[in-house]
């Protein structure tokens, strides 16, 4: 893993997310290396590259602090392009000094995970006046995680973190998302449920993105993975009718628990 220290001349980027009108992404690269991510399209970045390293942007709380003076309040979402709990945050702290200076100017937060290193956080994230935290989460399934999500939290473990954040009477939401082809219609009960169980009030869905080398590189990921290889060839790269049916069990379980669920895009 390649670590750069790295100055920053801005920290918010106006975002055309709904919902978010500024993205806040402390480091540049993530740890976790999911196999589908779509940040090197964005980033052009080297697909092989990434997950092999990361720019912290050492500055980048003294510039926010700067910023927040003069910015129109809006919802800042942390993050966009890099998870701001990946296993380096916990020794460099960039996403908590954010944390601090957008708790003191009081801008509503969304932060978005796959990991349960929020949970340090906790003592600024419940001062803040508007927040939202988003846990990412594709499937229960945690040997499929390890394939797809090596270095992600495992999923127990976020699902607790979920609860806890939940209990505490902070707005949560699960992203499901990408949505494993892996999950029968019969699964969907039982998944959102636990989804709730463990705190979630909202859900947003999405399935899987592929465009120009996500597609390959999943494809060589489960070509080393014999138990994924047949159903991701069956519902994912040769009938894209799949997801339309999920999503509709999904919309439909959903009613029948009374909890919103909606499409990311």
């Amino acid at each position: 893993m390649q670590i750069k220290l790295v100055k920053c001349k801005t920290a918010l980027s106006a975002s055309k997310l709904p919902g978010l009108d500024y993205s806040l992404n402390p480091y540049k690269g993530c740890q976790h290396k999911c196999t589908y991510c779509y940040v090197p399209n964005i980033l052009r970045v080297k697909r092989e590259n990434w997950g092999e390293f990361v720019e912290i942007k050492s500055n980048i709380p003294n510039i926010l602090a700067e910023e927040l003076k003069r910015k129109k309040p809006g919802v800042v979402a942390l993050s966009t392009v890099t998870d701001p709990y990946q296993p380096i945050e916990k020794k460099y702290k960039l996403s908590r000094y954010c944390l601090e200076q957008l708790l003191k100017s009081d801008f509503p937060v969304s932060i978005q995970t796959k990991s349960d290193l929020i949970l340090r956080d906790i003592d600024l994230i419940q001062k803040l006046s508007d927040v939202e935290v988003i846990f990412s989460i594709g499937t229960l399934k945690e040997g499929q995680r390890k394939i797809l999500e090596p270095n992600a939290s495992k999923i127990q473990n976020r699902l607790q973190a979920l609860k806890n954040i939940s209990d505490l009477g902070i707005k949560t939401m699960v992203f499901f998302g990408p949505i494993y082809p892996t999950i029968k219609k019969e699964n969907v009960i039982d998944i959102i449920s636990t989804f709730q169980d463990f705190g979630a009030e909202r859900i947003m869905i999405d399935r899987f993105n592929l465009k120009q080398g996500i597609k390959e590189n999943l494809k060589q990921k489960i070509s080393e993975n014999n138990s994924l290889t047949s159903t991701f060839n069956k519902r994912i790269f040769q009938d894209s009718s799949y997801y339309n049916e999920i999503r509709e069990e999904i919309m439909k379980v959903g009613k029948q628990k009374k909890i919103p669920i909606f499409d990311a895009f």
